[in-house]
């Protein structure tokens, strides 16, 4: 609406000029003051129309033109002042008065657009010039959540957001939700389950109170526009100076590299899993053979697998069990333990104390 009051001023000044102009060339003939306020209304109306034409300006292509021609100018200028004895000198001076304006308009034009064309072919290597000075964006508020693809099929996301940890606005680039259509229209049942669920997690995140999930459009990002999905995500990261919520290792390490900042949900997790000592009674259903002779494998409520020596042939039931030692890897954190000793009497045993005494009489 802004635009269009300001498109609406643009013209109704140019109007008002125009028809000042028409009149202060006004003579006898009404054709030439027609014409000059044709020509500047048409001229208007081109401007908006080519405005209109490029709605996605980027800001570094313009200061490359604006700047590209003042230094275009300033050195023609400078050329102008130093050709003109030289001109003087071979031109005579009956043709001087019609050449040199020739030679130094073209002069003019030739210089701005060399400097023109060599700022936007190398507008990314000068950046000691002021236009192109990187300055850090400011972040209003919290920095934003970018979602990968990952991390919205895990859905996990959203278990977090429902438990009011999230007070960043959550950003799913548009790449990204591309990447889950084409997952949810694969013609593998598996993938395609994978995807819909994706899907399913982003509308549980939208309808969610209080939590704002935008759909970023990335088609002006910088850098990276046709690459991978994970450079895509790390461009668009640095660019709005936003954090990458994922699950991909790999992710997570380039983005490190690049100095973007990672939250991987699996090392989250990780660090939310009570703690368990060596020495520390346990209970555990044992559910098949580990890998080395006489191993039982369990798993704790959270998924922290537990290994029992000899506990193969408890398979299917739940045991007492001591940890002897905590494994903290890449995957996740592993236990190792040992059957728990009973401390009551072991099966078919009387407990101590009185025994009953056998009466003959009975």
């Amino acid at each position: 609406m802004l635009m269009i009051i300001i498109r609406a001023v643009f013209i109704l000044t140019v109007a008002a000029l125009s028809a000042r102009m028409a009149q202060l060339v006004g003579g006898d003939s009404m054709l030439l003051p027609a014409l000059t306020f044709v020509g500047f209304m048409l001229a208007s109306i081109a401007v908006v129309v080519f405005d209109l034409l490029i709605p996605r300006k980027k800001i570094q292509t313009i200061s490359a033109i604006y700047f590209g021609l003042i230094v275009g100018l300033i050195l023609s200028n400078l050329l102008q002042t130093a050709l003109d004895p030289t001109l003087a000198l071979l031109v005579r001076p009956d043709l001087g008065l019609m050449i040199r304006p020739v030679i130094l308009g073209l002069l003019t034009a030739l210089v701005c657009y060399i400097c023109v064309s060599l700022l936007l072919q190398t507008k990314d290597d000068f950046r000691f010039i002021i236009p192109y000075m990187e300055f850090s964006r400011e972040i209003k508020g919290s920095r934003p959540l970018i979602l990968d693809t990952s991390v919205v099929i895990d859905g996990r996301i959203a278990d977090v957001a429902q438990a009011h940890l999230l007070d960043q606005p959550l950003l799913v680039p548009s790449f990204v939700l591309q990447e889950l259509q084409a997952i949810a229209d694969s013609s593998d049942r598996l993938r395609r389950n994978r995807g819909r669920r994706g899907l399913d997690i982003l509308q549980r995140l939208q309808k969610m109170p209080g939590l704002d999930v935008r759909i970023h459009d990335t088609h002006d990002t910088p850098g990276e526009a046709n690459g991978e999905v994970d450079q895509r995500l790390v461009a668009l990261a640095k660019s709005l100076g936003g954090k990458v919520v994922t699950n991909d290792f790999n992710l997570n390490k380039v983005a490190n590299l690049q100095g973007v900042d990672v939250i991987n949900l699996n090392e989250v997790s990780n660090a939310l899993k009570p703690v368990v000592l060596p020495g520390e009674a346990l209970e555990v259903k044992l559910i098949r053979r580990g890998e080395e002779p006489g191993q039982g494998i369990g798993y704790l409520d959270d998924g922290t697998m537990i290994v029992v020596e000899q506990g193969v042939h408890q398979l299917g039931s739940v045991v007492p069990v001591i940890a002897t030692s905590v494994l903290q890897t890449n995957a996740g954190r592993m236990i190792f333990a040992r059957l728990d000793a009973p401390s009551g009497p072991g099966p078919g045993k009387l407990p101590r104390g009185p025994q009953p005494q056998y009466d003959p009489n009975r």
